[in-house]
């Protein structure tokens, strides 16, 4: 069987691109804070647009604040 290739988007190589000129950890967990930022903005955004598009409210919050949505592991 062959091994799988991965396919990067171009976000992703220029990710990789980007982080050959990080030396440091510091300068990797502060690109790390970028990203975690910048993805719970858009998360926020998301949000906010469900909201105002009436698709999410209290209810649908709470509901999802008591779904349990790990994924189920079996043992053997």
């Amino acid at each position: 069987m062959e091994p799988r290739r991965t396919t990067f988007t171009p976000a992703q190589l220029h990710i990789l691109e980007m982080m050959q000129h990080f030396r440091t950890e510091s300068a990797v967990l502060e690109l790390q804070e970028v990203l975690a930022d910048f993805y719970a903005l858009k998360v926020q955004e998301e949000a906010d647009r469900l909201w105002d598009e009436g698709i999410l409210d209290a209810v649908a919050i709470e509901k999802l604040g008591k779904t349990h949505l790990r994924t189920p592991y079996i043992h053997p």
